[in-house]
């Protein structure tokens, strides 16, 4: 567990630090009161509600233009995009307790464990650890996301690894699918599954995306919304849940050319960079690069995956991630993703470690490219040349007077898969076509339930044409950057958390204007009648202006009002006095240094329309209004 201090520096708790989140409702666990019911029997583990602030938060931190489509994905689309066969984890049962237990994360708790406490076995009398064997525990644990499933059990046999709650030996590793299914219909007769992710509907609607753009490359689209991981055992909170919010970008670009035109942009953002051959050392520790360098060393493959790198790396500033807080850690080969050739995860350092909150994959053509074999629908773009080229290149032909008869309702399928071959395929099948007389080519689901057919040499040939070509066509390959909403919020929180000094009580969190879920709280100094149309007034302008508030004319003490609304993270509040009556001047409250400021309505209501655009400083502000010590000043 890494160790960690709040934002001021004092040690932190997190079971202090979630408390408050529940308690002012940035969360909950779903179905809690089912929960707490003693007839209850279900796993609800991984599953949360968002309240206001933490729905507010979620939308502040996203902002992005999506793309919406179904969460139900047909078994088909994600048997074509490999999700059914390979999207798993390595899996442990400990066969006592009957708990299932993630083999990779079983490792790591255990050696963090052991090295904690100073000894190389599962119980207290264990040997203590020596030398050779620390050295062998830490490269482990910089190593841990490049072992398979068998190298994990090697170590957990080797090392007597057994699960923590009770000290049980477990079985070993299976791979585990990580999608949850369901069926459609009253027949049950159509498999579904649960997205794991929103990239796939993205991909199926690549070509009305291409001429909603008039053909133009490269462009992107992106999507937010809800997927869904069947977690082997979540335990880490908000961290590592079943059902999160997810928004991803699919960057659609020219595979001869991974340049990007607003790479300027962030050529100087400096990048920590971890890359693979740094962990396979066993080194830890980020090498500093501005993306610029990065890319030009081939440290980052490409521009437009340097690009996003570097948007990434903006965009959790802008949310207020601390910059020691964040590293970029390159996929080791066993960890990547089947679809991708290429990964950088943005992690941020939290209470749980160093914990993945943005993918930014090179998913190649991978995707366009298996669904368009299945379903036969070329997913390519066509490219106008300048001038007129000559290409040699593979082409099938169907004798249709023989497949329409043999294959009646079924031919069209049939030729629909076979235009949609591309010149690879069609290469490897004119081969096998010479040598055995037959192919097998792939289909959607015919008459039969099959999804192939056998084509003999009297029904398709394969040959090789030239012809003069004004147009180039291919497969764009995709950039897709993977945002966690959930984890960035949560990481967030825990770097924005601290208490006011020798009182843990008052806690505060300290969100940027720009991402807090109210950004001004308007606290009337009394409930009589005569405040309630200043309170009014008040709010509607600045909700004119699109700033969010919140108006607390409860009976408890300035002091309380703000302490509660601290702990929501709200920037600023604004206090209706005694005074405000007689000359219609306000008082303006700084949450973490809770200094306040004397001045107008229009000047107070002009100073938090610059603060929220970012336009001018505390610092700045305080040198036109005048410091406040009068009434409304907390306990």
């Amino acid at each position: 567990m890494a160790s960690m201090t709040t934002l001021n520096g004092s040690r932190f708790d997190r079971s202090l630090f979630e408390s408050v989140l529940k308690r002012r409702f940035f969360f909950t666990e779903a179905f809690e009161i089912y929960r707490l019911s003693p007839n209850f029997k279900g796993d609800n583990r991984g599953l949360y509600d968002y309240g206001p602030p933490g729905t507010a938060l979620q939308t502040n931190i996203e902002n992005i233009l999506e793309l919406d489509c179904s969460v139900l994905t047909p078994e088909l689309v994600l048997k074509t995009s490999g999700h059914v066969d390979k999207f798993a984890d390595w899996m442990c049962k400990d066969p006592t307790k009957g708990e299932y237990l993630r083999a990779d994360h079983l490792v790591e708790n255990v050696l963090e464990s052991r090295l904690s406490r100073g000894l190389s076995g599962p119980c207290k009398d264990s040997p203590k650890l020596d030398d050779a064997a620390i050295s062998e525990y830490n490269d482990i644990l910089a190593k841990i996301d490049n072992y398979d499933g068998p190298q994990l059990g090697e170590l957990i046999t080797r090392l007597d690894i057994r699960n923590p709650d009770g000290n049980g030996e477990v079985n070993p590793p299976i791979p585990f699918n990580l999608m949850f299914k369901s069926t459609i219909g009253p027949s049950s007769a159509a498999p579904v599954y649960l997205r794991p992710e929103t990239a796939q509907g993205q991909f199926l609607n690549f070509k009305k995306l291409l001429d909603y753009n008039q053909g133009s490359m490269p462009f992107a689209s992106a999507s937010v919304g809800k997927a869904y991981r069947n977690e082997i055992s979540p335990r880490s909170g908000l961290l590592r849940v079943r059902e999160f919010l997810m928004a991803e970008i699919e960057h659609f670009v020219d595979p001869e050319n991974k340049q990007h035109a607003r790479f300027s942009e962030v050529c100087n953002v400096k990048l920590p960079l971890l890359d693979k051959e740094k962990q396979l050392a066993g080194n830890t520790t980020p090498q500093t690069l501005t993306v610029g360098e990065a890319v030009e060393s081939k440290v980052v493959d490409n521009e437009t995956l340097g690009y996003f790198l570097g948007r990434v790396m903006l965009f959790l500033l802008k949310t207020g991630i601390d910059p020691l807080k964040v590293r970029f850690r390159q996929h080791m080969d066993n960890e990547m993703a089947h679809y991708a050739c290429d990964c950088w995860d943005a992690e941020l350092l939290t209470s749980y470690g160093w914990i993945e909150c943005v993918g930014c994959a090179d998913r190649s053509a991978y995707d366009l490219t298996v669904h368009s074999k299945y379903t036969g629908t070329p997913l390519v773009v066509k490219q106008v040349l300048s001038e007129p080229v000559k290409v040699e290149e593979w082409e099938a032909a169907l004798e249709k007077k023989l497949v329409g008869p043999r294959f009646k309702r079924d031919a069209k399928a049939i030729q629909t898969s076979v235009e949609g071959l591309d010149q690879t395929s069609l290469e490897q099948l004119a081969t096998q076509l010479r040598e055995t007389g037959a192919v097998t080519i792939n289909t959607p689901v015919l008459s039969d339930g099959s999804t192939s057919v056998e084509l003999s040499s009297d029904l398709l040939a394969i040959y090789k044409v030239t012809r003069t070509s004004n147009t180039r066509e291919y497969t764009p390959n995709v950039i897709e950057p993977s945002f966690g909403i959930g984890r960035i919020l949560y990481g967030l929180l825990e770097q924005v958390y601290w208490h006011r000094p020798h009182d843990a009580a008052r806690a505060v969190l300290s969100l940027p204007l720009s991402v807090a879920p109210i950004k001004v709280l308007i606290v009337p100094l009394s409930a009589q009648p005569q405040f309630i149309p200043l309170v009014r007034k008040l709010s509607a302008r600045l909700r004119s202006l699109g700033i969010s508030n919140n108006v607390d004319s409860s009976s408890a003490s300035i002091g309380k009002r703000y302490a509660r609304n601290d702990e929501l993270g709200t920037p600023l509040g604004i206090t209706i006095d005694f005074d405000t009556l007689a000359d219609g001047s306000i008082t303006l409250r700084e949450r973490d240094n809770m200094t306040q400021l004397r001045g107008s309505e229009d000047e107070v209501v002009q100073a938090v329309k610059n603060l929220a655009d970012s336009t001018e400083s505390w610092e700045e502000i305080s040198q036109r209004l005048q410091p406040f010590l009068g009434q409304g000043q907390e306990d």
